[in-house]
């Protein structure tokens, strides 16, 4: 159905009262404030009873005043900003009472006479009747209409309540969805919140695990590295000690070889004397010396393979595959983690003490 709408003009400067009006509208009823008017600490203002309203959905479990339990304080969020409000166990009856706004409102109902939402005086008026305001609301059809639409018109067989009640039970529903949306705001902001702090401990875990790993592969690099210092250090004393008997032997093959050879030199020396008298006194001796140094005997040579160092050589093939091994333990807690792996380093340490102690023929 199509309605007119017919003016009156409004007297007075209207402009500035309806600036004044929009600022004195609540943000959940969307009518002027009523009181006590109520201020956040954002310093916005709501209605007590829309602040109720919207505490109480926010807080479904939150006893309400004068209950014989004791009450805890709950929060809720400002229609307007979204800043977060936290109350005390008093809920909204703690919150202070904004007296300069109810004053302003008292004095602006005084000065105001036109009625609330208008910027001039306007009735709708019925399309088919254009004589005939819109006074009824048809219930069946769900539209405003007029009287003489509901006896001789088109609602004649509907049913029809009065223009005012439906109007306050709409309102007073919108008002209500308006509240329980906002509560319904809160808790997917309260959600997105809980999300969010989420999203942080796990950045946080993540961050202290990677350290942790970090640090007990840098303790097993730093194992491995001493092992390895112990074994060089092995394979060094080996090799020194047959470094020793070799060099030992050099030099007593090479002192036997040079008393060899000056003695061969007097040998030499003596056979050109032409004098047989004179060589026969000294060729008894030189023959005698001569005799016992082809006798001597010197110390034996190192045996086959002595110079060989395979014995030193390291098998880490199953090492390595057991390193390949190594994996996160799903639910093991940080601590328990941090002694199994002190644990595990002390048996490493004993397992290196006892082949350290087994000596080279340990190794492979």
């Amino acid at each position: 159905m199509n309605f007119t709408v017919g003016f009156k003009p409004l007297l007075g400067d209207a402009h500035s009262m309806d600036n004044l009006e929009k600022q004195l509208i609540c943000p959940i009823c969307l009518e002027m404030f009523s009181k006590p008017v109520v201020i956040l600490p954002c310093q916005h203002n709501l209605c007590r009873k829309c602040a109720n309203d919207v505490f109480q959905a926010s807080n479904p479990l939150w006893q309400s005043r004068g209950s014989t339990a004791v009450s805890s304080g709950g929060r809720f969020r400002c229609p307007s900003c979204r800043h977060e409000v936290v109350l005390d166990r008093h809920g909204v009856y703690g919150l202070q009472r904004n007296l300069l706004v109810e004053n302003i409102i008292d004095i602006y109902k005084q000065e105001s006479s036109r009625p609330l939402h208008s910027k001039a005086e306007q009735h709708l008026m019925c399309e088919e009747h254009e004589d005939e305001k819109i006074n009824i609301y048809c219930l069946s059809c769900e539209v405003p209409t007029c009287s003489l639409c509901k006896v001789f018109g088109a609602h004649k067989d509907c049913e029809v309540a009065p223009l005012p009640t439906i109007y306050k039970r709409q309102k007073s529903e919108l008002s209500d969805g308006i509240a329980m949306l906002v509560a319904g705001n809160d808790r997917v902001q309260a959600v997105i919140t809980q999300m969010e702090e989420v999203c942080q401990t796990i950045e946080d875990n993540s961050r202290r695990q990677k350290q942790l790993l970090n640090q007990r592969f840098e303790a097993l690099c730093a194992v491995l590295e001493e092992r390895k210092g112990e074994l060089l250090q092995a394979l060094a004393r080996e090799q020194e000690e047959k470094l020793q008997r070799v060099r030992g032997l050099i030099r007593q093959y090479g002192d036997h070889l040079e008393a060899s050879s000056k003695l061969v030199e007097s040998a030499i020396q003596s056979m050109e004397e032409p004098q047989m008298a004179l060589y026969l006194q000294q060729a008894k001796e030189l023959i005698n010396k001569v005799g016992a140094m082809s006798k001597v005997e010197l110390a034996g040579r190192p045996e086959p393979g002595y110079e060989s160092m395979e014995q030193f050589s390291v098998s880490l093939e199953h090492v390595a595959e057991m390193l390949r091994t190594i994996d996160f333990q799903p639910g093991a807690a940080g601590d328990e983690e941090d002694e199994e792996v002190a644990l595990d380093a002390e048996e490493g340490n004993a397992g290196l003490e006892e082949e350290r102690l087994d000596g080279p023929e340990g190794l492979h």
